[in-house]
């Protein structure tokens, strides 16, 4: 086994130090990590730990209200509607790549309801100002409550039938990609046109 580096003299007796040829390998391997890792991210399909959340009661919300915003309620998981459940925050950079996909299903008709995640109200209000809100409601919520849910890290979003059985987890952004992949396909398979 070699070093990583060799030393050797030339005839003027300066040493020198030589990189082995293995550590040139280093950054090929790191794409190639990145690669295996990210793909599913970037094309929408999935390698996320299930959820065991997926065919069974959605968990409480148990969300406290935001000055200004219609409350969150568990009976608006119960009331005959598929919803959308989205934990975000405004400090949440993905949360904005997601946002202008969760508008357009909002203004397609589907109910989300906003659960913003270990985030101040004036915080979560102005991102709501500034990028729009495609929430039926919004409610702040702790740590607890996404445990609950068995959420990772934020943005999490939970497709709800309108008996408030859990039929889809998308850990990440909502992109284009998820969109077409997961979210359009368990719209049509509840009957939503998807």
């Amino acid at each position: 086994m070699t070093n990583e580096t060799e030393t050797h003299s030339d005839r003027s007796g300066v040493t020198s130090r030589r990189i082995s040829p293995w550590v040139a390998l280093i950054p090929a391997g790191a794409v190639a990590v990145l690669l295996t890792l990210g793909t599913p991210l970037v094309l929408g399909t999935s390698n996320e730990l299930p959820s065991q959340f997926v065919g069974e009661p959605a968990p409480p919300m148990a969300a406290v209200s935001i000055d200004g915003l219609p409350p969150v309620t568990d009976a608006l998981l119960r009331t005959g509607e598929l919803t959308l459940v989205n934990f975000w925050a405004s400090w949440c950079g993905p949360c904005r790549v997601e946002h202008p996909n969760l508008e357009a299903l909002a203004n397609e008709g589907l109910r989300i309801v906003g659960l913003n995640y270990k985030d101040p109200d004036p915080n979560a209000r102005a991102f709501l100002d500034e990028l729009g809100n495609p929430y039926v409601a919004v409610g702040s919520v702790d740590g607890r409550t996404a445990i609950e849910w068995g959420v990772y890290g934020v943005p999490e979003t939970f497709l709800v039938t309108g008996e408030g059985t859990v039929i889809m987890r998308a850990a990440g952004p909502i992109t284009d990609a998820v969109m077409k992949n997961r979210v359009r396909p368990a719209l049509k398979a509840a009957g939503h046109g998807g």
